[in-house]
């Protein structure tokens, strides 16, 4: 009786567990949803000599999410994998641990040249932040910044 349990339970998860769904639904949350709503935006200026290039972007996707976009031109030197990009209110980086860097808000590293997305923490207000920066950690260098207006 039990071998016809387990038997009957196997087949029974092998015909739930199977689907005619060739095309599974990928839900990415660094991604905006619909049309991504643009406040406002900069091109960026290369530092020393890294090639940076394309625009930020800050704006709402039609669920109210904030994020930052970086354009489909956007390139930077991505060699050492350690370009992180930060909201600053300055176009130097400042680092302040002693009071929690209220002057930077990381956003996270960049993953590639063209359009990345970086979601903007809820509740966070992002106009007090003036400047989208680029900053090589390995190297303790900005690699480039630009302005919102």
């Amino acid at each position: 009786m039990k071998k016809v349990l387990i038997l009957f339970y196997v087949a029974f998860l092998g015909l739930v567990s199977c689907s005619d769904d060739n095309d599974p639904v990928t839900i990415d949350p660094t991604r905006p949803t619909g049309t991504l709503s643009v406040a406002r935006s900069g091109s960026f200026i290369d530092q020393n000599s890294a090639g940076s290039m394309g625009t930020a972007s800050i704006g709402t996707d039609t669920e109210g999410k904030e994020f930052l976009q970086l354009s489909q031109d956007f390139n930077t030197a991505l060699a050492t994998g350690t370009v992180t990009v930060y909201l600053s209110t300055s176009s130097t980086f400042m680092a302040d641990p002693g009071n929690g860097n209220p002057d930077l808000l990381v956003l996270g590293p960049v993953r590639m040249a063209g359009e990345n997305f970086f979601a903007i923490p809820a509740g966070m207000n992002t106009a007090k932040y003036s400047h989208v920066l680029l900053w090589c950690g390995s190297v303790g260098i900005p690699f480039g910044n630009a302005p919102l207006l």
